[in-house]
């Protein structure tokens, strides 16, 4: 038997510092009641090892540190030994396997588990420099998952002849986190100084953004302050608009993005229309209606539907539409654009797509409880390389059962003897 609330070991792409969104609002509130720890992609290292620390809600975030200058089969060995250590040093039992990524498959699918969860946020295998495998990893994962959720129902079409068990979770929204928008009266430092009106944009700026999009929108309104907010991923820095109007201000906290939402006069999501934007349902639409701000979107699917066709957002791609639009929701009527986006958004929470999830992901392990033991699962074959351990492996792991599950996460983290410098997150 396995316990009511089993561990949740989260294989993920994103590192957990870098962006706030979905995974981690899902895991920090799993962390409520059972331990989580998000695994996330290797980084360069000078020797094998884990570093561990504590973030919200009490998930501990596990990076491991492969040597660079090693053969792939010898890396993913490495990396196998590493999440085993990890298992047998925090004495984790049939976890629940959470993932976001099926690329982690490679050094884990060895791992028994009270149930496997495919959490597919987005097309990856679209996106720049997907690895070639990521089509074939995935047909591995939806075999072996025992429930599918995707991040909106334009990806549940597709991936829903895939698996019996397929359910669509679109982003959902922390309200009263971006309410404080509304009554934002002060300006963060570096955009009090831009001039109105303001349109804004947060998020990661990569190959999604139609840059000449923006460009577009500058050029045509001087007058206008166009504002990014956001890490630069994928792409050059170089590729922003050079323009005196068009500022981008970089990565910021997601504790910080009300401020700068409430001070701008409209909100934009000028996605391009490509494979990569394809299947993404963007985590800013309902965050830009807490905030109080109108909207303004390229046809991306998920925005189309709901947001579009409820009149929460405009709808434009060529730039003499989208910069219409723009100029339509600098009228906008507040007030009752504020009531529509209340009534709409008091349906959807974080918490309440959480707890869904959660549901569904139990009833799939009370289905693997039910049926009878079978064989384990395939391992890779053997590295034909012997691969040296170095005996600090192990011992770099430090134990965490002994940290608070209080949500002192600052004191917990201290304790971590391998914990790393926090990094600033974004949105």
């Amino acid at each position: 038997m396995f316990p009511s609330h089993p561990d949740v070991l989260c294989f993920s792409h994103l590192p957990w510092d870098l962006v706030f969104q979905r995974p981690n609002h899902l895991m920090s509130r799993a962390a409520r009641d059972r331990r989580v720890f998000y695994v996330e992609e290797p980084v360069d290292a000078a020797r094998p090892g884990l570093s561990m620390r504590v973030r919200e809600g009490g998930v501990v975030v596990v990076t491991p540190g492969i040597p660079a200058r090693i053969g792939d089969s010898a890396r993913e060995t490495l990396l196998r030994v590493l999440v085993d250590t990890l298992i047998e040093t925090e004495r984790i039992v049939r976890p629940r396997l959470w993932y976001y990524t099926p690329r982690a498959l490679r050094w884990t699918r060895h791992i028994e588990s009270a149930a496997v969860v495919y959490d597919c946020m987005d097309e990856l295998s679209a996106f720049r420099n997907a690895p070639p495998d990521l089509r074939g990893l995935e047909l591995e994962l939806l075999a072996r998952a025992d429930v599918v959720f995707t991040g909106g129902h334009r990806l549940y079409e597709a991936k829903r002849g895939s698996h019996p068990d397929v359910h669509p979770f679109p982003s959902a929204v922390d309200v009263g986190h971006f309410l404080a928008a509304r009554r934002s009266t002060t300006d963060p430092a570096d955009q009090a100084k831009l001039r109105r009106p303001r349109i804004g944009y947060y998020g990661v700026i990569d190959e999604r953004l139609d840059l000449g999009l923006v460009d577009a929108t500058a050029r045509r309104h001087p007058e206008w302050s166009v504002i990014l907010v956001g890490p630069v991923a994928k792409i050059d820095v170089a590729d922003i608009p050079d323009l005196p109007n068009v500022h981008w201000l970089g990565p910021k906290p997601y504790a910080d993005l009300p401020a700068y939402l409430g001070g701008w006069d409209v909100a934009i999501m000028p996605f391009a229309r490509n494979a990569a934007t394809e299947f993404i349902s963007p985590t800013k639409t309902p965050e830009y209606l807490a905030g109080g701000r109108p909207v303004v979107s390229t046809s991306i699917a998920d925005v189309v539907r709901p947001y579009g066709e409820l009149g929460l957002a405009r709808i434009a791609d060529e730039p003499n539409d989208f910069i219409a639009a723009i100029e339509a929701a600098l009228a906008d009527d507040s007030a009752s654009h504020l009531a529509a986006a209340d009534s709409f958004l008091v349906r959807m929470s974080w918490d309440r797509t959480w707890q869904a999830m959660d549901a569904l992901a139990a009833r799939a392990e009370r289905r693997r409880a039910a049926k009878p033991a079978q064989a384990p699962a395939p391992t890779p074959s053997p590295v034909r390389t012997p691969v040296r351990m170095p005996t600090p492996v192990r011992s770099s792991v430090p134990p965490l059962r002994s940290l608070s599950r209080a949500g002192d996460t600052s004191r917990a983290a201290t304790s971590v003897a391998t914990s790393t410098a926090s990094r600033g997150r974004v949105e």
